[in-house]
């Protein structure tokens, strides 16, 4: 089974933590699983930026960003060659490495994380 590092971030994640993860799951439903609270205002359906994170380690075992998700990702804050929609990142048979910007662009909250 794959690994996944989720690394350190302030709010979500201090310590870090590194993750089996079953092949098919996405990044978001494996950061919720793990009690990691990965934002996700349009409930992981591809409608907004913030689960947006950046594939560190295993980005070339991904399937492609669609033409949608590359759209959404283009108003992410922090944007790189490496982002993707945590809600579109589907484990494959690599392990990864996840970080989470620090800032996201949250319309739905009052202020930003």
């Amino acid at each position: 089974m794959p690994l996944v590092t989720f690394l350190p971030h302030e709010k979500f994640c201090p310590e870090g933590l590194t993750v089996e993860a079953p092949t098919g799951t996405n990044i978001l439903e494996l950061a919720h699983d793990h009690h990691i609270e990965m934002e996700s205002a349009c409930g992981g359906v591809k409608a907004c930026t913030t689960c947006h994170c950046i594939v560190r380690k295993g980005f070339d075992s991904l399937e492609e960003a669609d033409e949608l998700e590359e759209d959404m990702l283009d108003k992410a804050w922090g944007l790189e060659a490496q982002s993707r929609l945590g809600c579109q990142v589907v484990v494959a048979d690599e392990d990864l490495t996840i970080e989470i910007p620090k800032y996201s662009l949250n319309h739905a909250a009052e202020a930003p994380h």
